[in-house]
């Protein structure tokens, strides 16, 4: 393994690296971007070369270059493995390259630094989560399998959300799971199992991200007049970019109970207050999403109000969201669920 510091600032409060294999023709390019993007903020640049299949999987690397902030891959597709590949990057026209484009790097960098800022946050003994794991399923998403009616039976699930508001039953499934010989009720039983979704005592869906079939915090309005709840910010955000249509949504400050709003249209949010924030938080003791982390993911006025909520609840590491951020992870993580 080969390390060349490339910036190095006092403050460390942000660091960088940049993971390549030898004669990359992308490493510089990545590393460029990289300065671009921090748009003159301090951080800790490092470009490593890396050398062998056991140094790529230590070191998090999925296909050169790889890029880390702060140890983590924010663009880490659901399902990669550790490799010496070349890495390709698709950027929001669809147009595919070999390092993200210049407007990602700036949103997750974006991310990292409202982290960082100031007091409050949590210390170096409890890192904060990744925001994709937290409602990602550890990095593996939520687009369910293909196979043993997994996706068919969960895609029919969401639609029926989003066309009724409510949670189908398990008669309006039956098609869906027969194309693969089982009954809905064993593939539900499979989803949950696997935290796609959620069940109540008696086998009825209680949850299917990002839909609730019970009352939230977050209100999403469709463009037919749909009204749906959504289990927490992130999902509510990630709605949108699953449907692919106009939605608002309503939703309130945990701290002061004053209201958040998003509108999407036309592709673009707007967001009032203008200073709103997302808090990501999970649990240390873990579980299905639903009960780790869906409380502790929400819109905040402000940063100073996100902050004065991780004060109050020290024992669930959190971290905290630009906007720009929380709609590329929201878009990342539930904008494949409804594809084919």
């Amino acid at each position: 393994m080969v390390r060349e510091r490339y910036e190095e600032a006092e403050d460390e409060r942000m660091r960088i690296t940049v993971l390549t294999v030898a004669d990359c023709p992308h490493a510089q390019p990545a590393l460029e971007g990289v300065v671009a993007a921090l748009d003159g903020r301090e951080a800790e640049v490092e470009l490593v070369e890396v050398r062998d299949e056991a140094e790529a999987a230590r070191l998090g690397m999925y296909g050169s270059p790889t890029i880390l902030i702060d140890g983590t891959d924010p663009f880490v597709p659901p399902g990669a493995v550790p490799s010496l590949s070349c890495r390709l990057y698709r950027d929001a026209d669809g147009a595919v390259s070999g390092v993200p484009e210049l407007a990602a790097l700036r949103r997750v960098l974006a991310g990292a630094a409202v982290q960082g800022q100031g007091a409050g946050e949590p210390d170096c003994c409890t890192p904060p989560p990744d925001a994709l794991d937290v409602v990602g399923r550890a990095g593996r998403g939520r687009r369910a399998p293909a196979e043993r009616a997994l996706r068919a039976v969960h895609q029919q699930v969401l639609r029926h959300f989003a066309a009724t508001g409510t949670a189908p039953d398990a008669e309006a499934l039956r098609g869906a799971a027969a194309g693969a010989g089982r009954s809905a009720a064993e593939v539900l039983a499979e989803l949950a199992a696997e935290d796609f979704l959620t069940l109540d005592e008696t086998g009825r869906i209680r949850a299917a991200y990002p839909f609730s079939a019970t009352p939230t915090r977050h209100r999403v309005r469709l463009a037919d007049g749909t009204a749906v709840w959504s289990m927490c910010a992130i999902d509510a955000l990630g709605v949108t970019a699953m449907l692919n249509e106009d939605v608002l949504i309503s939703s309130a400050d945990p701290v002061t109970g004053d209201p958040v709003t998003v509108t999407c249209a036309a592709g673009a949010m707007r967001w009032e207050p203008p200073s709103a924030v997302v808090l990501v938080g999970q649990r240390p003791e873990g579980g299905p999403a639903a009960t780790a982390c869906c409380d502790a993911v929400n819109f905040f006025t402000d940063v100073h109000n996100a902050r004065s909520w991780i004060r109050q609840h020290p024992d669930v590491p959190s971290r905290v969201l630009d906007q720009p951020t929380a709609e590329y992870v929201a878009g990342q993580t539930f904008g494949p669920l409804l594809l084919p």
